[in-house]
């Protein structure tokens, strides 16, 4: 990110085939995971390879303000957190969550079920982001829930304890909802069952929670409904076993990964190769390597390494992105240099994320010169023969920001506005991306 506020950047696109290796900060996905499990073990975890990003410092203040006892190492990107067997040392605070989605869901369904009460705010934006989902599941485990002010979003008031019993999602507008209870289950009286009715967005990210728990100590249980349907199950977590502390190093996030990828993929004989992510992840969008080799780029992955280059054409495609929507963006950008047009579909979540984001890249897209046409939950984009610049609206979305950059390495004339948005997850994402473009083989 540029060091003194601006309100637009322009890449330079490379004058030649770049081959790198960038090296990607922590996941926030699962750093914003660790730190709440390592709060709520009994003793001390030092997590390393942490992501100090927007999302992850309003975790980190949050549970500070909570009272736990943070000791804090930028340089290192570690953090050590002093776990009180699932006990929150201050019995009320009020805690800013900003625009992140995990640290107030997360946070919301973890004070909870501890004694205490808690108020959970966040930005304008935050206060239109739905959470009456994660507020009624609550409830249904016995946990006090309510709304400070319109009812079914934030800002909301919990606390109290939860006694255990069982809460369904059907059809979940996020995953975030189910990861928070079942990350806040192992602190209620009695055991909990989650039940799952219905195909679960963003899938990868609840696998990811089931395996975090476990790596803290906590093991669960999954077993089919009673009506046997392959997508409708039971997550059962018993009680009386709770977070253990642990040394626990965090991966390098996927999803930043992917505008690098990306941007190899659309530049022929370009080769970027990603160190710490690949078959044995526990983040389910190093599945978007696999997507840009349906297209057409060359990939190989191996237990910890993507490698992945530019191929001389890509094809557009029909693909499913409800397990990774986040990775919409960045492929939407990519179908603008594939041959024929590219269908992205069940995908309707993006709606309610930090923007409408489908409807934002059917704005930001025709601008570039694509035809594309959206509905409730898909998008379509038809690349036009020769993409032109333009200026580009970001609408304090990190992933607008980064997505459109990938743009910007084959067309001229480019301005990103606002910038600093992709301070949220990747704070230094513009640097190291011109970094990686500019790079050549040794």
């Amino acid at each position: 990110m540029p060091e003194a506020f601006v309100d637009v950047i322009t890449i330079t696109p490379p004058a030649r085939p770049f081959k790198a290796s960038p090296r990607i900060a922590g996941s926030k996905s699962i750093t914003n995971r660790a730190l709440p499990l390592a709060a709520m073990a009994n003793g001390t975890s030092t997590l390393t390879g942490v992501l100090f990003a927007d999302d992850t410092l309003r975790m980190i203040e949050s549970l500070q303000k909570l009272g736990f006892a943070l000791t804090v190492d930028r340089s290192g990107q570690s953090i050590s957190i002093e776990g009180l067997g699932g006990k929150i040392p201050n019995a009320s605070a009020e805690l800013f969550c900003g625009n992140s989605g995990t640290t107030i869901r997360f946070l919301a369904a973890l004070c909870a079920a501890a004694e205490g009460q808690y108020v959970l705010d966040g930005v304008e934006r935050m206060r239109q982001r739905p959470i009456g989902e994660l507020v009624e599941a609550l409830r249904a485990i016995g946990a006090a829930a309510d709304y400070v002010g319109q009812s079914g979003y934030p800002p909301v008031r919990v606390g109290g304890g939860a006694a255990g019993g069982t809460c369904r999602f059907s059809a979940s507008q996020s995953s975030q909802y189910i990861s928070a209870i079942l990350m806040a289950a192992p602190l209620a009286r009695n055991a909990v069952n989650v039940e799952l009715i219905a195909p679960v967005t963003s899938e990868p990210y609840v696998r990811m929670t089931l395996a975090m728990m476990q790596q803290f100590g906590v093991s669960t249980q999954t077993a089919r409904t009673a009506d046997n349907s392959a997508a409708n199950r039971v997550i059962h977590i018993p009680n009386g076993g709770g977070y253990k502390a642990r040394q626990y190093a965090i991966e390098p996030d996927a999803s930043n990964a992917s505008y690098f990828l990306a941007a190899a993929a659309i530049c022929p004989g370009s080769q970027v190769t990603i160190h710490g992510l690949g078959r044995d992840s526990l983040q389910g969008d190093v599945l978007f390597a696999d997507v840009l080799r349906q297209m057409g780029a060359n990939m190989m992955m191996e237990s910890d390494t993507i490698h992945l280059g530019g191929g001389r054409n890509l094809t557009g495609i029909t693909v499913n992105m409800n397990g990774i929507p986040d990775m919409v963006q960045t492929l939407a950008v990519v179908a603008l240099f594939a041959q024929g047009p590219t269908r992205i579909f069940n995908v309707g979540n993006l709606r309610v994320k930090e923007t409408d984001r489908l409807a934002a890249l059917e704005k930001e897209l025709t601008k570039l010169g694509a035809v594309v046409s959206t509905t409730v939950d898909s998008i379509v984009i038809d690349p036009p023969d020769k993409p032109h610049g333009a200026r580009i609206s970001t609408y304090d979305d990190h992933r607008m920001a980064m997505a459109f950059a990938v743009a910007a390495t084959r067309i001229a004339g480019i301005e990103i506005e606002n910038p600093q948005c992709a301070a949220k997850t990747y704070p230094e994402f513009f640097k190291d991306f011109q970094a990686c473009i500019t790079a050549r083989s040794s």
